[in-house]
């Protein structure tokens, strides 16, 4: 059986710090753990699981920080979590089963990554990352922020995820201010940063920047294309708080180009005709975000409730504007079938009632 070790790099996280490494316990062999500067008792509760508690100065570079902590594992394979993450008992089981089978050839395993939930504590907002890699792959963490291993040689997905359980509101200021570091620096960002930047832009409100960027990201072509589709979202979304509904409607028509269309995208082109109060159309979209079939494997960003919940939801609503109350019921019963606890079904059904 191949061996992990847990790698992490921790600021200030005594309140969430045990909870992962409690979670990831069973699956390593050892626990390395990289701090950058606490000036709590993160370092103290790091220090009751192992030995492999290093100071690394922090210099606004996460992949730095990352690839610190893997080059002082000396297992086979390393997992990174972060302190807020948890591996709940079900994926812990799934993980222990990949770990005994897992082919010592394996470069990087995929797995889930769960970083929104709905009321019910149902995943919705997921995707894959690259979880575990194999030390001696020559694989190396990329990107100031957002980083990332580029996935190569032999990958694996698996069906375990992490899921991210965030405690308190964090830095939210932290990534825009890398990012807008490292534009002064060196003058011009990544096609990867330009994407982040973006999104880190309209976060914080500032959409007109948001959407020049994006605008600059998509026109050089340089991006992946998955970031390109969700650019085309984004973007969309800041033209329309902008007022600009007309653009934005180009800006989601744009992200056709890129091959069949996500139910995300869909739900987005619904929802501009539902707003556009041309229902007929929306339902088209709405239609068609419920015949995609979804791939998690792609790499984007997949909103699980875009492939059922959300189009049942707002078709009943469409249907009820074109008069059809018997499919305006039956959409809301689908709807209902999934999230029968939201705040939306429980009003349609207090007012079909």
């Amino acid at each position: 059986m191949v061996t992990f070790s847990l790698c992490m790099i921790v600021k200030n996280e005594e309140t969430v710090l045990a909870r992962c490494l409690e979670s990831a316990l069973p699956l390593v062999e050892e626990i390395v753990i990289a701090d950058t500067g606490s000036v709590d008792h993160t370092k103290e509760i790091a220090g009751g699981y192992t030995e492999k508690v290093y100071d690394f100065p922090w210099t606004d570079d996460f992949s730095a920080a990352r690839n610190f902590s893997f080059s002082k594992a000396t297992q086979q394979y390393c997992l990174w979590l972060d302190a807020d993450d948890v591996i709940e008992p079900p994926d812990l089981e799934k993980f222990l089963e990949l770990k005994a089978s897992l082919s010592p050839s394996t470069d990087v395993v995929m797995a889930r990554y769960h970083t929104a939930f709905d009321e019910n504590g149902s995943p919705a907002f997921t995707y894959y990352r690259e979880r575990i890699i194999r030390r001696q792959a020559g694989l190396f963490f990329q990107g100031a922020v957002h980083e990332t291993i580029a996935p190569a040689g032999n990958v694996v997905y698996c069906q375990a995820a992490v899921t991210h359980r965030k405690h308190g509101p964090g830095d939210p200021d932290r990534n825009l201010r890398i990012l807008e570091g490292i534009l002064r620096k060196k003058g011009a960002l990544s096609p990867r940063e330009q994407f982040y930047y973006a999104r880190e832009l309209s976060a914080h409100s500032r959409d007109q920047e948001a959407a020049d960027v994006f605008s600059e990201f998509l026109f050089q072509g340089k991006g992946w294309v998955e970031n390109e589709m969700e650019a085309c979202r984004g973007l969309a979304q800041c033209l329309s708080r902008l007022g600009r509904r007309e653009d934005a409607l180009k800006a989601l028509l744009q992200g056709l180009r890129y091959g069949r269309p996500r139910a995300e995208l869909c739900c987005d082109l619904g929802l501009w005709f539902l707003e556009d109060n041309d229902p007929s159309t929306a339902v088209f979209w709405y239609e068609q975000a419920l015949a995609c079939e979804r791939n998690d494997t792609s790499g984007g960003f997949v909103i699980p409730d875009c492939y059922h919940y959300i189009p049942y939801l707002q078709l009943c609503v469409c249907w009820y504007r074109l008069g059809n109350l018997e499919l305006a019921k039956k959409y809301h019963c689908r709807a209902k079938a999934i999230h029968p606890q939201s705040a939306a079904v429980l009003y349609n059904e207090k007012f079909f009632s």
